[in-house]
C-alpha cells in the first residue's frame, strides 16, 4: 500500500516537473523572438524624459524591448569608454558626445549611420552639430540634444538691484553683478558655476573661461600652456568669484546640481549649457520659470571660445549584437516625430533643443521658448576650429580632440577643485597641472 502511494506521489511530481519545463520552454521560445536593446545614457532631464516616452517605441515595435542603464555623467563616460575600447558588447546604444564621436569613429569602434530612412531628414540637423558628430563626412551619431553655453539670471533680483544686462555680457560685469545680488542670509548666492571635477564637468566651463582670457591648452608644438598668465588670470578669477559669491559645497556641483539650485531660486546667476533654458522655463520643472533672463555667455578679452559647442548623441557601437534594431531606436529618439511627441506630452518649451532647423523655424517653439534665438545664435557662432585667440593644433572649445584629453582634463579638473577648496593655491594648482600634463604628453609621444 505504501509503495502504491509513493508511486502516485512520484508520478505527480514528475508530471509537475514536466509541466514546469514545458512552460519554461514556451516562455523561452517567446523571448527568443524578442530583441533586447541595452541603452547606456546620462541622468540629465531630457534623457529621463526619453526613457519615459520610450514605451511608445516599444508599443510600435513589440519585437523590441529596451533595457536602460542610467548613469551620472562621469560614470557614463568611464563605463562606455571601457566597453567600446574592449569591444565588450555590453551596450547596444550609447549616449556619447561631440568629443568621443569622431575619435571613436576613427578607431572603427562605431557603426556609420548610413542607413537612416529618407524621412529622418539628416539635412535638417543643425550643421555645426551634424559636422561635430561626423568623420570623413559620414555620420556616426545622431543628436538627442545640442547645446552651447549661455548666462541665466534672475530678472527680479536684477531689476531690484537696478542691473540692465546687455546682449553680450562681460566677466568683469559678472563679478560686479554677483556682488550686488549675493544674499546668503536669504538663501540666494550671487553666482553658480561648475566645480565638480571632470573633463566634461568643471573643465567644460573652465576651458571656455581660459579661452576668453586669451589662453589655450597647448601651443602649436603640443607644449602645455597651463602655467601662462592667461590661465592664471582665468583661474584666479574663477576661484575668487566662487569663494566670495558661490554657494556652499561648490566643488561638488556639476550641471545637475546647479540646475537644481537655480530652479529652486538659490542662484542669482548661472553660466552653463543652453539645454537648461527649457528646463528653467518649464513650470513643471522650475520654481523661477517666470523670472529667468537669458543672455550670451560672457566674454573677457577675446570672444573666441567663450561659448562651447556640444551634443549629447546616440550611437551604435560596432560590438552591438542587434545593430539594426539599435539604429531603428536611435532614429526614432532623435526624429521630428519624437520632438512632436514631447511637445504633445509636455509642451513645446520641453522639446530637445539644439538639433533641428525645423524646431527653430516652428512658430509654436518660438512662442514657447523666448531663449530660442540666443541658443541658435550661440550654436551657430561656436567655431571648434578657432577656440582661442592664438592658433591651436587641436579642435574643440571646451575639450581637445585627442583621446588622451579625458585623462588630462580629469586630472587638471581634480587640481582645480583643490584650488577652489583652498587645498592648493592658484599658483600651486597651475604648476602641478602643467607638470602632470607635460609628463603625460611626453609619455604619449606628443613632445620630447
Amino acid at each position: 500500500m505504501r509503495m502504491l502511494r509513493f508511486a502516485k506521489v512520484l508520478v505527480a511530481f514528475l508530471i509537475g516537473v514536466m509541466l514546469v519545463q514545458l512552460l519554461h520552454a514556451c516562455s523561452t521560445s517567446q523571448a527568443v523572438g524578442k530583441t533586447t536593446l541595452t541603452i547606456a545614457t546620462v541622468n540629465n532631464g531630457d534623457m529621463v524624459v526619453m526613457q519615459g516616452l520610450s514605451r511608445k517605441f516599444e508599443q510600435a515595435n513589440p519585437n523590441i524591448q529596451l533595457r536602460w542603464v542610467v548613469l551620472e555623467e562621469n560614470v557614463l563616460r568611464q563605463r562606455t569608454t571601457t566597453d567600446v575600447a574592449s569591444q565588450g558588447g555590453q551596450f547596444d546604444v550609447m549616449t556619447i558626445g561631440s568629443y568621443e564621436t569622431p575619435i571613436w569613429a576613427r578607431r572603427d569602434w562605431l557603426r556609420p549611420l548610413d542607413g537612416l530612412p529618407v524621412s529622418y531628414d539628416v539635412n535638417d540637423l543643425l550643421k555645426p552639430i551634424r559636422e561635430g558628430l561626423s568623420n570623413n563626412d559620414k555620420l556616426y551619431a545622431v543628436p538627442f540634444y545640442g547645446e552651447s553655453s549661455m548666462l541665466y539670471y534672475r530678472k527680479d533680483l536684477f531689476e531690484k538691484a537696478g542691473i540692465t544686462v546687455p546682449e553680450q555680457p562681460t566677466y568683469p560685469q559678472i563679478r560686479e553683478w554677483a556682488s550686488q545680488v549675493h544674499d546668503p542670509a536669504h538663501g540666494v548666492y550671487g553666482v553658480c558655476l561648475r566645480g565638480k571635477p571632470g573633463w566634461g564637468e568643471n573643465m567644460g566651463f573652465v576651458s571656455t573661461l581660459v579661452n576668453t582670457f586669451g589662453g589655450q591648452w597647448f601651443d602649436m608644438k603640443w607644449q602645455p600652456t597651463i602655467n601662462t598668465p592667461p590661465w592664471k588670470d582665468a583661474i584666479a578669477f574663477y576661484v575668487s568669484l566662487l569663494r566670495k559669491y558661490g554657494p556652499p559645497g561648490v566643488s561638488s556641483n556639476g550641471f545637475n546640481e546647479n540646475l537644481a539650485l537655480f530652479s529652486t531660486g538659490k542662484c542669482g546667476m548661472w553660466i552653463d549649457a543652453t539645454v537648461a533654458a527649457g528646463l528653467l522655463s518649464n513650470p513643471k520643472e522650475s520654481q523661477v520659470y517666470d523670472r529667468v533672463g537669458f543672455a550670451r555667455a560672457p566674454i573677457e578679452k577675446y570672444p573666441n571660445g567663450s561659448n562651447w559647442l556640444w551634443a549629447w548623441a546616440l550611437a551604435v557601437p560596432k560590438s552591438s549584437k542587434s545593430p539594426e534594431a539599435a539604429q531603428k531606436f536611435i532614429a526614432w529618439a532623435t526624429s521630428k516625430e519624437y520632438i512632436q511627441l514631447v511637445a504633445d506630452q509636455s509642451g513645446w518649451v520641453a522639446v530637445p533643443p539644439g538639433t533641428r532647423t525645423s524646431t527653430y523655424n516652428n512658430p509654436n517653439y518660438q512662442k514657447a521658448a523666448p531663449f530660442a534665438s540666443i541658443v541658435l545664435s550661440a550654436i551657430q557662432s561656436a567655431d571648434i576650429t578657432r577656440p582661442s585667440a592664438n592658433p591651436t593644433p587641436y579642435k574643440g572649445i571646451q575639450y581637445v580632440d585627442i583621446p588622451e584629453f579625458q585623462a588630462i582634463g580629469s586630472s587638471v579638473g581634480q587640481t582645480m577643485a583643490a584650488a577652489l577648496t583652498n587645498r592648493l593655491s592658484v599658483d600651486q594648482a597651475l604648476q602641478q597641472s602643467q607638470n602632470s600634463t607635460e609628463r603625460f604628453m611626453k609619455h604619449t609621444g606628443y613632445i620630447e
